[in-house]
C-alpha cells in the first residue's frame, strides 16, 4: 500500500550515536570508523558470537542513526509522530540510563525530520534506587511515557541473551520494583522470545491496572530458520515454535491491560537468511513470510490493541521500512478495511497518550 491516506505513528524506533554516547562499539567506531571493513572485522572479534548472530551484520549498530537517518528510511510515508524505545545504552548501572533519555532530548527532532512524541526509558526494577531513576527521568523529559527493561533469554545458548535471569519478569526483586511502574503512571514495554511468554501473563495478571505491550510479536526465534545451536533446525521444530507462540499468544491476549506490536519481524534471530545472502525482503517476501503472526495477533488482540512499529534500524539488516510499511499495511488493510488506521496510528496513540 503506497497511500494509507493518514500520517502513521511509529512507535519503536531506536537512536544511537556511537562516536559521542555511551555505546557497546564506541571505542571500535572511534578507532576504526573511517575503515568500515576493518571495523566489521573488529567488533566480530571482540563481540560474542551469540550476539553477532543475532544482529547478523555490524554495519548497521555501529553507524550512528539519527532522526535525518530515520527520515531518510520512511521515504514517501507521512509520519506525524515517532517514540524512542531505549536501545541498550552502554552505561547501565543505576542512574546512568537516565543520560539516554537527556541525549534523546538534545536530537534535532522536528519538522524537518519528525517529531518525538515520546521516550521509553529503561531501569532496572530490582535496582535498591529504581524510584529515584524514574523520578529522574520524568525530571529528564516530560515525553516519557514508559519503561521497557528486556528480558530475553533463550535455553539455546547459541542465542544471544538480553538479561542474565531467564524468568526476570517472576523475580521477587523485580516485581516488587515494578509497583513503582504502577505509582508513576507509566506504561511497560515487555521483550522476551517466545518461549517465555508464559512470564509476560503472569506479569500482565498480578499487575491489571498497568498498560503492558509485548514488543516484536514476542519473537518465536528460529521460526524461519536455524538459528543458535539447535533452535528451528528441522520444518517440525520450526512448525512447533509456531502453535506454542499462537497459543501462547491466545493466552496473553485475553488480558486486556496487554497490546502487541507487530515489530521486529525481520531480526534474523527469527532465522532470515536474507542478509547472508546480501538480498533484501521483497514486499512480497515479506507478505508471505509474516502475514500467518500478523493475523493471529488480530485474531487474538483484535483491532484496539495491535500497533504498528518499524524497530528501525535493527530490522533494516534484511529489509527495507518502506517494504516493511508496504507489506504489512497491505496484510491489515486485507483482514479488516477499517483496521488500517486504528493499527498504524490510532492504538499507538492512546497506548502512549500521545
Amino acid at each position: 500500500m503506497q497511500n494509507l491516506g493518514f500520517a502513521l505513528i511509529d512507535p519503536h524506533i531506536h537512536q544511537w550515536d556511537p562516536y559521542n554516547t555511551p555505546h557497546v562499539a564506541s571505542l571500535a567506531v572511534k578507532l576504526l570508523g573511517k575503515h568500515p571493513f576493518l571495523l566489521d572485522k573488529i567488533v566480530r572479534l571482540v563481540k560474542s558470537k551469540d550476539l553477532i548472530e543475532t544482529v547478523g551484520l555490524t554495519t548497521h549498530i555501529t553507524r550512528p542513526y539519527l532522526p535525518q537517518d530515520y527520515k531518510q528510511d520512511i521515504g514517501q510515508y507521512a509520519v506525524e509522530q515517532v517514540v524512542h524505545v531505549e536501545a541498550s545504552w552502554a552505561d547501565s548501572k543505576g542512574k546512568g540510563v537516565v543520560a539516554e533519555t537527556q541525549f534523546i532530548e538534545s536530537l534535532p527532532f522536528g519538522t524537518n525530520t519528525v517529531q518525538l512524541g515520546g521516550i521509553v526509558a529503561t531501569a532496572d526494577p530490582t535496582d535498591s534506587n529504581f524510584k529515584k531513576i524514574l523520578a529522574l527521568h520524568q525530571k529528564a523529559s516530560s515525553r516519557l511515557r514508559g519503561i521497557r527493561r528486556m528480558a530475553a533469554h533463550h535455553e539455546d545458548k547459541g542465542i544471544h541473551a538480553w538479561a542474565n535471569d531467564p524468568h526476570l519478569y517472576t523475580n521477587k526483586k523485580f516485581l516488587k520494583g515494578f509497583e513503582q511502574i504502577v505509582r508513576h503512571h507509566l506504561s511497560f514495554d515487555a521483550w522476551v522470545y517466545s518461549t517465555q511468554l508464559e512470564d509476560v501473563i503472569a506479569l500482565a495478571k498480578r499487575f491489571p491496572e498497568t498498560s503492558i505491550v509485548l514488543d516484536h510479536l514476542g519473537t518465536p526465534a528460529g521460526l524461519f530458520g536455524k538459528v543458535g545451536q539447535t533452535t528451528g533446525l528441522t520444518q517440525t521444530a520450526r512448525e512447533n515454535i509456531f502453535y506454542h507462540w499462537q497459543d501462547a499468544i491466545a493466552e496473553l491476549a485475553t488480558y486486556p491491560n496487554v497490546y502487541t506490536k507487530m515489530s521486529g519481524l525481520f531480526m534474523p534471530v527469527l532465522g532470515h537468511q536474507f542478509h547472508k545472502k546480501k538480498q533484501q525482503a521483497s514486499k512480497q517476501q515479506i507478505i508471505d513470510l509474516v502475514a500467518p503472526l500478523i493475523t493471529h495477533a488480530l485474531d487474538s488482540f483484535g483491532r484496539y490493541r495491535v500497533m504498528f512499529a518499524s524497530n528501525f534500524p535493527m530490522d533494516r539488516v534484511s529489509t527495507s521500512l518502506v517494504n516493511i510499511i508496504d507489506a504489512l499495511s497491505d496484510i491489515v488493510h486485507d483482514y479488516d478495511d477499517e483496521t488500517l488506521q486504528r493499527v498504524f496510528h490510532h492504538n499507538a496513540k492512546q497506548f502512549y497518550r500521545l
